[in-house]
């Protein structure tokens, strides 16, 4: 019962993130980039292992990720200069995306110890 809880509430986030999008793309962007996920995951995953130090150690690679992963949208920035629509850019930010998981993971051997 609690997954499906977490099923429903991340669902409907996502669901009223891409609604408003159509209504009102900055306001979407602007709830998108916020750690909404973030403020969902951190506190289910405190109340569902209890372990306070993998919740900040789960936050502190959360924050090493959200630069990194900021790589998916260089080829939209970069759109117009090389004039790619929109799936060639998506498909340009899909393959950076396992390219900042490998810095990511570098970056928290160091930090982590080999975490």
């Amino acid at each position: 019962m609690e997954f499906l809880i977490k099923v429903v509430v991340s669902a409907l986030v996502i669901s009223f993130s891409s609604w408003l999008a159509g209504r009102s793309p900055s306001a979407a962007g602007f709830l998108v980039a916020m750690p909404v996920a973030t403020l969902l995951v951190l506190p289910m995953a405190q109340i569902e292992h209890g372990q306070n130090e993998k919740t900040i150690e789960l936050a502190r690679s959360i924050l090493i990720a959200i630069p990194v992963t900021l790589g998916f949208f260089l080829p939209f920035l970069l759109a117009d200069r090389f004039g790619l629509s929109f799936w060639p850019a998506y498909a340009a930010g899909c393959v950076l995306l396992p390219i900042g998981y490998l810095v990511h993971r570098g970056i928290t051997a160091l930090w982590f110890g080999g975490a």
